[in-house]
């Protein structure tokens, strides 16, 4: 079996592309109308409409409604990622923890996304 992606539904397409297209420093790759994917090395994020669940899935995923799963991101650069994150034509991301060293020894930065999603952005410590 192959772990193949994660799905984040929304309400707010376009924001919440904007918001991964500058945390990732890449376009998303958009297959459909409101449906896209940022692919990460290792891993996949979809970002789909609301409205395309609606349609095809019933209804089953409810936007902006998760509060248990946190979306993780390493990075060289703890600090960088969150520059980037807060560059001159973006509006400041919302910082939920500021940088922190945890008791594992990553240095980790969660912040929220547009649909109120937990995002850890962490570097590892050097071995």
């Amino acid at each position: 079996m192959k772990f193949a992606s994660i799905r984040v539904v929304t309400r707010n397409f376009e924001s919440l592309i904007a918001f991964y297209q500058r945390l990732a420093g890449f376009d998303a790759v958009r297959l459909a109308d409101e449906f896209a994917e940022m692919r990460f090395e290792g891993a996949t994020l979809a970002i789909s409409s609301e409205h395309l669940i609606k349609r095809f899935n019933g209804g089953a995923a409810v936007a902006a409604a998760n509060r248990s799963a946190i979306l993780e991101f390493e990075v060289q650069d703890v600090d960088a990622a969150l520059e980037r994150m807060n560059g001159t034509n973006a509006s400041e991301a919302q910082v939920v923890m500021p940088a922190t060293v945890m008791p594992w020894g990553n240095r980790s930065l969660l912040l929220r996304d547009p649909d109120g999603n937990l995002v850890n952005m962490f570097s590892r410590p050097a071995r």
